[in-house]
């Protein structure tokens, strides 16, 4: 019978190695912190929004302002489920102009303040709220990033 020992040689992975680098992500959209696929980028943290179209920016950099600490708007990747331009929410009995719904907890784009914070929804402007209403389209990919 023929042992065979293998000797295993271990190599400390330096910056220079191709298996430290991390794998290349989707390519960001030019200025905003989205990818390609969203129609509508949102950042939590600058309090900004964006439209884009095949991979550009075509409007914004918008004020935006999202939830409350006690009631955050939801990160992630989602998609326009439905429009209302003359909304009138009933659990906070408050008028939500141009409202863009793209959660199924009722999250929304709409006119609001950009001082008070919202109960989740993503504050814009008059004319913001007014573009984003006329240019989205139920289906399209919103990205709302901390």
């Amino acid at each position: 019978m023929v042992s065979v020992t293998a000797a295993a040689t271990v190599l400390p992975l330096g910056a220079g190695s191709a298996a430290a680098q991390p794998a290349p992500g989707p390519e960001l959209v030019p200025g905003t912190p989205c990818t390609a696929t969203a129609h509508a980028c949102v950042s939590l943290s600058k309090n900004r929004a964006w439209l884009i179209r095949a991979g550009e920016v075509y409007y914004g950099e918008a004020s935006a302002l999202g939830g409350r600490p006690e009631s955050p708007t939801p990160a992630g990747v989602f998609h326009v489920t439905w429009k209302d331009k003359d909304h009138h929410s009933k659990e906070f009995d408050a008028p939500m102009p141009n409202s863009v719904f793209f959660t199924n907890t009722g999250v929304a784009f709409h006119q609001g303040s950009l001082t008070e914070r919202s109960a989740g929804c993503i504050h814009l402007s008059k004319k913001s709220s007014t573009v984003f209403f006329d240019k989205l389209q139920v289906g399209d990919e919103v990205q709302v990033v901390p």
